[in-house]
Parts: structure tokens; sequence; C-alpha cells
């Protein structure tokens, strides 16, 4: 506990007092139990297909809202807003953009010994997608079950009439009603589980132009900036599949 100097309404000096208060915590018992789990089940749980790193190049270009004399900081972040793999094949389509927060210094007041200004900053989302050809180095996809329909029919005999011999009769199918068992099925859908993502970029100035008035003379000012990234995205492809758990009886 210790005290601090405060002051009324009336700039009358006086003590307050500050207090903390804190407790030991005692140490509690605890006895272990032991589980008692289903030896022979099957579960339903995502089953890893494939874990890979994709390479991704971007090229972008991107126009500054004022010009700038130069850029302080960028901060990144990946968001990814598709990652299909198209069944029966191994493409997975990956689509996103990259979040960029770009903190730029501007020209407010100069001459020939120094430039003064503000910080300004603009968020801008980089557009990226590729398609890229997965190896199931884990587990294979589940096979996919199709729709089907399939039409049956009914054998009927009717009268030829008077011109045909009365013992013929005319057999076909019968057309006045129709016959169908169909079947659908509802298979479950692989998808994507991000793990890591690392951005290399290299970013220039361009469209460069010297200020108006006194300035220094290595300054100059621009407002547009070309950039180039290499994006590394590792991830894992999954797929809820049925899996038999089986631990022969060992414990």
């Amino acid at each position: 506990m210790f005290e601090v100097d405060a002051f009324d309404s009336d700039k009358k000096a006086k003590k307050q007092v500050l207090d903390v208060t804190a407790t030991d915590q005692s140490l509690c018992d605890n006895t272990p139990v032991t589980p008692a789990p289903i030896t022979t089940a099957i579960a339903k749980i995502p089953v890893v297909l494939a874990e890979l790193t994709v390479q991704i190049n971007v090229d972008a270009k991107i126009n500054l809202p004022e010009p700038a004399t130069e850029i302080k900081r960028v901060g990144k972040r990946l968001k990814v807003v598709q990652c299909r793999l198209i069944q029966n094949t191994n493409k997975l389509f990956m689509r996103g953009f990259v979040r960029k927060n770009i903190e730029y210094a501007t020209r407010k007041l100069s001459n020939k010994e120094g430039i003064c200004g503000n910080i300004g900053h603009c968020t801008v989302d980089v557009p990226w997608s590729c398609v890229t050809a997965l190896d199931f180095n884990v587990g294979d996809p589940a096979p996919v079950l199709f729709n089907f329909a399939n039409e049956f029919e009914y054998l009927v005999e009717q009268d030829l009439g008077p011109k045909f011999p009365a013992k013929d009769k005319l057999m076909s199918g019968d057309l006045t009603e129709h016959n169908q068992v169909s079947a659908e099925f509802f298979n479950e859908l692989p998808y994507c589980e991000l793990i890591s993502a690392t951005i290399t970029e290299f970013d220039e100035a361009i469209n460069r132009s010297d200020p108006y008035g006194e300035n220094p003379f290595e300054e100059f000012e621009f407002k547009s900036i070309r950039e180039k990234m290499v994006i590394d995205l590792t991830l894992k492809v999954l797929q809820k599949q049925q899996v038999a758990i089986n631990n022969n009886g060992n414990g």
C-alpha cells in the first residue's frame, strides 16, 4: 500500500490511498481417472487428402490518392475466398486477395534543407487467382456417386380388330403410363485448411516527378506503385470420410 498526492476542488493537498490486495492460491489435489474408450467403432472424420505449398505470382499497380514522397510501412494479410477441388480431377481452383495497408509520407512544406508533411495511409485489396494440379500424397478422395433415373414399363396386350385373326394380339409397352426409379447422392465436398503464408514482395515508385518549389535535390513525388509479390501458401485439402477405428483389444 502506498500514498499519492491528490487535490480537491479547493486546491488543498490531501493524501489518497491506493490499495492492492493479493492472495495465494492453495494447491488442489486431483486423482487421475482412466477413460473407458470404445474398442471398435466407425467414425466420420476429416481425412487429409493432400498437403502442399502453392506458389502464386502477382504483378499489380497501385495508385495512391495523393502525391507521396516515401513509403513508410506496408502491412499485409492474405485472404482466401475460394479453394475448390473439382472432383474426378486433380485441379484445385483458388482465388483471394492480399489486404495491404500502405503508410506513406506526404509533402506540405519544403525548402532546400528538408521536407515536412503528414503520414497518410491507404488500404487496398490486391486480387490473385490460380489453378494448381494436386498430387494426392496423403489419401484419395471418396468415389463420387452419380444421380440416376431409370424408366420401366409393363407389357400390355390389345385386340387388333376385325381385320386380323381373333387369336392375334398387339403386344407392346404401355404408353399410357410413365414409371421411373431415380436416386440422388449427397457427396462430401472436399475443403481446404490454411496452414501458413509467406509473402515476398518488391515495391517501387513509378511515374516520379520533381516537386514544385524548393526541395532537397534528391527528393521526388509519386502517385503510383508497381509491386511484384511471390506468395507461398501452405494448405491441406481434406474430406469427411468414414474411418474404421479398431485397436485390436490394445487399450
